[in-house]
């Protein structure tokens, strides 16, 4: 028989996307359990059954929520999803990409004046940084998260997140930018526009003698310029970004923000939303529950795997039923499957056995449009 998938307490998902109280939802897991796809139906159902003018805002670089809202692209900016059905609801939903160099070039425009953003501009290692350099895409979405909290026009913000181990740099992005701003290279670098103009090179020698000079020859003077020049140029705004990507760091410790965990019923992919729900829990961040994705489930599951695979070889052994053979071995491999994943699934529930769960069946085929999303949404909300 196959067991039971009830172990842990149902997630009432509609109960979540319907309160006013709850403002943010982040959706973190894996890459590649539905994570995109999942997201995009809740944001979607907030806005139809619920009434919620609601925005998606997608982290992962893949295109994917774009095309299953019928969208042809995503950027930087909230894009509304039209040909919804929310004449009764009321609600409006809207999605949008990170682009990070956007964002980055938005925070400096807003907190320098038309002079000091074109300097920085300028600065190859801020063209570099706001482009490439590792660690940026969280920032810009702690940035982004918190710009769209600030504006305070939307009901319900639905995050969707990286594969999980990058989700947990987006939370680490306020204390590893800390870090960054206070580190002692940083206050070397702004030592000279500290120091009415000495030469960067005089101070960085004197305090790192032999280093600074091998630090010069690998990377070469003119780095050194540029990146001196970068930070010095942002030196008078880095505060105050810090201090709003800690903010928006309370705001998702705050009750208004629910996380959800997307996992599929593989090791990898529940072992990663374990992990993340052991940091979740560490941050004291509000962990709502567990969303199992693309779980098999047999048509008739009082015949166990053994009964239909010992009823096939009889009716083999009888000749003349190839086609019910073929199924009830189907059916007895399906079985296996399903009790394979709920023998996975309970390593997460027997670690959270307070964390409420869904799962949801898998689809026969890839979601690729708004009906489709509806069908998730559908999945996901049952009572």
């Amino acid at each position: 028989m196959v067991p039971s998938e009830d172990a842990a307490p149902q997630l009432d998902v509609d109960q979540i996307l319907a309160d006013p109280g709850v403002r943010i939802v982040v959706c973190c897991g894996a890459g590649g359990v539905g994570k995109t796809t999942t997201a995009a139906a809740l944001a979607l159902r907030a806005a139809e059954q619920h009434g919620r003018r609601t925005v998606v805002l997608t982290i992962d670089p893949a295109r994917r929520l774009a095309q299953s809202l019928g969208l042809t692209e995503l950027d930087n900016t909230p894009r509304q999803v039209k040909g919804i059905d929310v004449e009764a609801s009321g609600g409006e939903l809207h999605a949008m990409m990170l682009d990070m160099k956007r964002t980055f070039d938005d925070v400096v425009l807003q907190h320098t004046d038309p002079a000091k953003a074109a300097e920085i501009f300028a600065n190859p290692f801020y063209q570099a940084m706001s482009s490439t350099f590792a660690g940026t895409q969280e920032y810009m979405a702690m940035e982004k998260l918190g710009q769209l909290h600030a504006r305070g026009e939307w009901d319900l913000i639905v995050v969707d997140t990286p594969p999980s181990r990058s989700a947990l740099d987006f939370l680490d992005a306020p204390a590893r930018l800390s870090r960054f701003l206070d580190g002692r290279m940083l206050r070397l670098l702004l030592a000279p526009a500290r120091s009415g103009g000495r030469s960067m090179f005089s101070i960085v020698t004197a305090s790192f003698g032999m280093f600074s000079k091998v630090v010069q020859k690998v990377l070469g003077a003119q780095l050194l310029t540029d990146l001196s020049g970068f930070v010095a140029a942002l030196d008078s705004m880095f505060g105050g970004f810090r201090q709003r990507a800690e903010q928006t760091y309370r705001i998702l410790q705050a009750r208004e923000t629910a996380f959800l965990l997307v996992a599929a019923p593989e090791p990898d992919a529940v072992r990663e939303a374990a992990y993340f729900a052991g940091r979740l829990r560490e941050e004291r961040m509000p962990l709502a529950g567990l969303v199992l994705n693309r779980v098999h489930r047999p048509a008739v599951p009082e015949l166990d795997a053994e009964q239909s695979r010992a009823a096939a070889e009889r009716l083999a052994e009888l000749g003349g039923h190839d086609a019910t053979v073929d199924v009830l071995r189907a059916h007895a491999a399906l079985t296996r499957q399903a009790v394979r994943e709920q023998q996975v699934a309970a390593r997460f529930t027997e670690a959270f056995p307070a964390v409420p769960a869904v799962s949801v069946t898998a689809q026969p085929a890839d979601v690729h449009d708004v009906d489709g999303l509806r069908t998730i949404g559908a999945a996901i909300s049952r009572p």
